[in-house]
């Protein structure tokens, strides 16, 4: 009797590929519960970004500037927070934070580098 040959789901190469900065956006959105998440998240980002397939870098190098693009503006809500503008700094910082970690999340689900990760904005 022969013995059944194990299948490989097509593509299982690319979606471990993928699991790496799939755990920073995690890490970086679980970060509103749990404070230390995100920086783990940006070491990971840092470390995994060379040796990364060149679709892969452009996500890691989006989570980068995410991570230190939101400690500026968070800094500079908390600062300002004396002022009472403050709070609408930081509210709008978590707002842009969350948007650009599922707009990052969707396109590596689709599988896709990200399309410019030098912005500021999503």
């Amino acid at each position: 009797m022969a013995e059944p040959e194990i299948q490989t789901p097509q593509g299982s190469g690319e979606s471990n590929e993928k699991l790496m900065p799939l755990v920073v956006y995690i890490l970086y959105l679980v970060g509103f519960i749990i404070g230390i998440t995100p920086l783990i998240g940006v070491i990971m980002a840092y470390v995994n970004r060379g040796g990364a397939a060149a679709w892969l870098q452009t996500h890691y190098s989006f989570q980068i500037r995410t991570f230190w693009i939101g400690l500026l503006l968070s800094i500079i809500g908390a600062i300002t927070v004396l002022i009472f503008i403050g709070w609408l700094v930081l509210f709008a910082t978590a707002i842009w934070f969350i948007a650009r970690c599922v707009k990052g999340l969707m396109h590596l689900q689709r599988g896709e580098a990200y399309p410019d990760p030098a912005t500021w904005l999503l």
